[in-house]
């Protein structure tokens, strides 16, 4: 089952959770007293760059009779818009600017170009998500409530779709973030339940109905009324329409990256229920995984690229994640922490694994609810249901011997009793 004990997963004791949640503060403390004039022009020169290239891309396909140009076109919108939803509205409504005190970049007055209201997604993402991350039962980001990505999800029939559900997923992702606030399957039980829904499903179809006029009325129709050609505005939509689907397919892809891939652990509810400080650090660092990147990369992914380091610090300005993440992985050494990263493509194929796996029932796969590459416990690393888990130290050369250790030693051990078997 998930881990039900984080400190005994981690291999550490209470004081040593503690210590680690005192540094992290440290590494918070250090920032905050940092930023500056060098962070405010890193987001403003940011929002002028993607709006530049959001008039481009628009630019390129007016009366574009040449496919590659039209293409150009699309494809610029199309990063304009990753831009505007990964490095600014992702992080703008997190609160990552609210200390410059700007009205343009503050959590509280920024709209992103999604079919989502962002008060929706401020509090399934901000609040549920980050407070209760890889948490089975409360936080809905483990599936979003259609696929199996962990086996302790009880299998159904309807998990044979798996793969075709992420497809259409990715595909229209910023209708599943719409939806995703509306919990469609839970029952309403109270008036005020019921109605509450009716205004939430109302502030979607009010959103939904605006982006929609934009992109696919609106900006077509101008086009055609200023170059009197219908196959002019017919090419404004359907640029409109490939731009939103890059948008999704990357913004998808991203996230799904730094939640799916092996190593990204997922929890029981009633480790969370009276978690420390340290503690909610820890199951951050255990519940998150990164992909190596690059200053392009990082910054197309909103710098999500650093999703350990952004759930650690989800209200610190994304452009100071990468130094974070040079201290951060100390401290990963240190306690002898899985640093869980591999490179975009290794991650993102881990995830398509995961999600085809697990379309299958368990007794068709190979390992266990305790461990396995996308499940795993405390109850992997113990001989019996009584034996305690902490780290030593090694004698020898004075190094601890902890979580990242421990999984090395399985591994080693599981290796060691096949090869008598082939042999």
């Amino acid at each position: 089952m998930a881990i039900s004990d984080i400190p005994e997963y981690a291999h550490l004791t209470d004081a040593d959770v503690e210590a680690l949640g005192a540094e992290l503060d440290q590494i918070r403390a250090d920032i905050e007293a940092d930023r500056g004039a060098r962070d405010a022009r890193y987001i403003r020169n940011t929002i002028l760059f993607q709006r530049s290239l959001e008039v481009a891309g628009r630019a390129l396909t007016v009366g574009a009779r040449d496919r590659r140009l039209w293409w150009a076109g699309a494809t610029v919108l199309g990063v304009s818009k990753i831009i505007e939803n990964m490095e600014l509205g992702h992080n703008v409504m997190h609160g990552q600017w609210d200390w410059m005190n700007d009205p343009e970049v503050h959590s509280t007055s920024w709209e992103w170009d999604l079919t989502g209201p962002s008060a929706h997604w401020k509090h399934t993402h901000n609040y549920i998500h980050h407070k209760y991350t890889n948490v089975l039962g409360m936080d809905d980001d483990v599936g979003y409530g259609l696929l199996r990505v962990t086996r302790d999800q009880r299998w159904k029939p309807f998990n044979l779709g798996n793969i075709f559900y992420n497809t259409l997923l990715a595909l229209g992702f910023e209708y599943g973030v719409a939806a995703q606030h509306l919990e469609l399957g839970k029952k309403r039980k109270t008036p005020e339940a019921k109605a509450q829904f009716h205004q939430d499903l109302r502030d979607v179809g009010t959103k939904i109905a605006k982006q929609t006029h934009k992109d696919y009325f609106a900006y077509p129709v101008g086009i055609a009324l200023l170059t009197r050609s219908k196959t002019a505005g017919r090419k404004a939509l359907t640029a409109n329409l490939t731009a939103n689907v890059i948008r999704n397919v990357w913004s998808n892809a991203v996230i799904f990256c730094g939640h799916f891939p092996d190593g990204a652990e997922k929890f029981t509810k009633q480790d969370v229920d009276s978690e420390t400080r340290g503690e909610w650090y820890l199951r951050q660092m255990l519940g998150s995984a990164n992909f190596r990147s690059g200053p392009v990369l990082g910054f197309m992914s909103g710098n999500l690229s650093y999703q350990i380091e952004h759930h650690i610090f989800p209200d610190l300005p994304s452009n100071r994640l990468p130094e974070i993440s040079v201290r951060v992985r100390a401290l990963c050494a240190k306690y002898d922490i899985p640093y869980t990263t591999g490179s975009f493509p290794v991650q993102y194929a881990k995830t398509w694994r995961t999600i085809a796996k697990l379309s299958l029932p368990n007794q068709y796969l190979t390992g266990t609810v305790d461990d396995a590459p996308e499940t795993a416990s405390e109850k992997r690393f113990k001989e019996t249901p009584e034996a305690h888990l902490v780290s030593t130290v090694d004698p020898v050369t004075g190094r601890r011997k902890g979580l990242k250790t421990a999984i090395v030693g399985l591994k080693e051990r599981r290796a060691s009793r096949r090869s008598p078997a082939r042999a």
